[in-house]
């Protein structure tokens, strides 16, 4: 049995997804759902809840899950938000330890504020860029969108007539109001919530023609750099430009980036305290730092 996706052409496309009982979701699950979603959302992350067997049952035993089928988890994407909610405030709260992504900091640091407001559940979290010991992933976070519902994971095989013949090709997950404009980030896992009545929703099958998809896999592996797969669909929010010349940058080059803009947050604190120090009528103290920052008492 397949399970029908949402199609924004009005036609219906199959999708590899399991179906599963379906049901209205327990009102204490509905509960802990809001609260994890009151910790995220309003920093620009969006939440799909999903059972641990429906991800199972797509994939190879090799990449299941090591939780009991019906344990509750939640796919956690990153929306264009995210950008100015969560990551610039966290940079300019001077958080950042030079030793990992910045962007990869900032949704730790947040997915372990969840973590800590719900003491009485226990919760594992894995990150899209965990591997395990044997250098696979420890999740695969596109075929959990797509099993969530979130986004819809666009692979060769969706394609009929295939154009690429020995050509290595990659899918890609497209969701229907960012196209391409957001990452997935992680898992939350409640492994003693059980939820075997949580209705599973197919992912919005948004682009439908086979011309489309195949321009969108083209795309996607062989002109990445110049965003363009990202709008393969109109879009109701995308990167900043912002955004995009940090993302666009080497990792290597991201931190000089936010050093630069944590000065211009600093140097506009400071004007801004000279300003209200002059109104009350009292001397600010500045001195330059052997960093060539500011430095205000």
């Amino acid at each position: 049995m397949i399970l029908r996706a949402r199609s924004h052409g009005g036609r219906e496309t199959t999708s590899p997804v399991v179906p599963r009982a379906m049901g209205s979701m327990e009102p204490g699950v509905a509960a802990l759902e809001r609260r994890v979603r009151g910790c995220l959302c309003d920093f620009g992350f969006e939440l799909s809840p999903f059972q641990v067997g429906w991800y199972n049952a797509v994939l190879q035993p090799s990449f299941h899950l090591q939780y009991s089928e019906g344990a509750l988890a939640f796919v956690v994407l990153s929306t264009p938000l995210m950008f100015d909610k969560a990551f610039k405030p966290f940079v300019n709260k001077q958080l950042l330890k030079k030793i990992n992504d910045p962007v990869d900091q900032c949704v730790s640091y947040h997915l372990s504020l969840v973590k800590e407001s719900l003491p009485d559940q226990r919760v594992d979290i894995i990150y899209d860029y965990e591997i395990l010991p044997n250098r696979k992933p420890k999740f695969l976070a596109q075929t959990a969108a797509h099993v969530a519902g979130a986004a819809y994971y666009y692979q060769r095989k969706d394609v009929r007539c295939d154009p690429w013949g020995e050509k290595k090709i990659y899918g890609v997950c497209i969701h229907p109001r960012y196209g391409g404009w957001f990452a997935i980030r992680g898992l939350l896992i409640f492994p003693d919530v059980q939820v075997p009545f949580l209705e599973q929703v197919a992912p919005v099958d948004c682009v439908t023609s086979e011309e489309k998809r195949i321009e969108l896999l083209e795309k996607f592996n062989f002109h990445w750099r110049d965003w363009s797969y990202r709008d393969i669909i109109e879009v109701k929010e995308r990167y900043s430009e912002e955004q995009k010349a940090y993302f666009g940058a080497p990792p290597a080059e991201r931190f000089k980036l936010l050093e630069l803009q944590g000065l211009l947050q600093r140097r506009i604190q400071l004007t801004w305290n000279i300003i209200m120090a002059h109104i009350k009528g009292t001397t600010l103290v500045c001195r330059p730092s052997f960093q060539n920052n500011i430095e205000w008492n």
